[in-house]
């Protein structure tokens, strides 16, 4: 039984899965490894006072080469009184009421540049009552049309989601230390697929052991050629450039789950490879995803900005730093807009 009298919500884990090690209705997966002791760790990682903004600007990319669905931020002036909010006079100047006010919103995708996926942002078809019918859930056991409602489920629910929505990111107050590994070392601007042993070199490379509650960076150097490509990306950016993960290498989604990182974040479009078009194997199109948001309960931070950070690190002849990205506390969404910061 569940803290509130349910019935459990799955019989059957997935293999490779955490789903109940922290606690039946725990919607923070590996970010629960984040402690006080993770946070004073990373703390005494700050000797020079300097900090790094590891965001995009949110308008990048720019257009949707990238993604189709997602398309830049819009803003657009506030009303009020029928007026646009911009450069308004508020009050009377003949009294010599001196107010000019800007007030703007934004239509803004989510996960359209540096962001945090929430675990709810991918589930899969599995058959959590062991009956053999596969249902879609997501992370420990949280059911689509049961606590992720969609617009055209039935009951009246408000859509969005009610369990695992990034706000439980923010209350989380993601801090805990960074460690930048530098694939772009390695590969150059190439698309190389980076599987368990050349992933292990990296991490040789990087001189820095791994501890539990970490939260692993990877630099790639895309996010450079974003930041370069000044709004106009290059169509050969997604699917032609820079290092991706090769989640189909078992020996490294292994490696993955039990290193005891809480997150996993990269400069680059989808942390893994991700194919193009067609018909894919059976299981995961995305096996990193799967891992990581659906069994493990990792975030994964994408098109973070790191070309600063990493020139900072290696003049000092390190790898970690504090990090600090939480998400926004927006209830219900599946993923965030996040302007991480690193002091080193």
């Amino acid at each position: 039984m569940t803290g509130t009298g349910r019935t459990r919500r799955w019989v059957r884990r997935p293999a490779q899965s955490n789903w109940g090690d922290f606690g039946e209705d725990d919607q923070l997966g590996r970010l629960n490894l984040i402690t006080p002791e993770s946070v004073l760790r990373a703390i005494r990682e700050v000797r020079t006072g300097q900090s790094f903004c590891l965001s995009l600007p949110l308008n990048l990319p720019g257009g949707n080469v990238l993604n189709p669905r997602r398309h830049p931020p819009r803003l657009s002036p506030t009303v009020r009184d029928g007026r646009p909010v911009f450069n308004l006079p508020i009050g009377d100047a003949a009294l010599g009421q001196t107010d000019v006010l800007c007030d703007d919103a934004v239509l803004i995708h989510t996960q359209y540049s540096t962001q945090w996926d929430a675990f709810s942002h991918v589930g899969h078809l599995f058959d959590v009552d062991g009956t053999g019918h596969p249902q879609a859930v997501y992370y420990n056991g949280f059911r689509a049309g049961t606590d992720l409602i969609g617009p055209n489920d039935a009951g009246g629910r408000a859509a969005g989601a009610h369990r695992l929505g990034i706000e439980t990111f923010a209350e989380k107050a993601i801090q805990s230390r960074g460690v930048l590994l530098d694939l772009q070392a390695m590969a150059g601007s190439q698309r190389v697929r980076i599987g368990y042993d050349a992933f292990m070199r990296a991490l040789e490379a990087c001189g820095t052991q791994l501890q539990s509650g970490d939260i692993l960076c990877l630099y790639t150097g895309f996010a450079d050629l974003v930041m370069d490509m000044g709004g106009t990306p290059d169509p050969a950016l997604r699917d032609a450039l820079c290092a991706v993960l090769d989640g189909r290498d078992e020996r490294l989604r292994h490696w993955i789950a039990d290193s005891g990182i809480a997150a996993l974040c990269a400069d680059n479009y989808g942390v893994e490879d991700i194919p193009v078009g067609g018909p894919h194997a059976c299981g995961a199109r995305l096996p990193l995803h799967e891992l990581c948001l659906f069994k493990q309960g990792i975030p994964l931070g994408e098109l973070w900005y790191f070309r600063d950070l990493q020139s900072a690190l290696k003049e000092q002849g390190r790898s970690t730093f504090l990090l600090t990205a939480p998400a926004l506390r927006l209830p219900g969404a599946v993923g965030s807009p996040v302007t991480p910061v690193a002091t080193i």
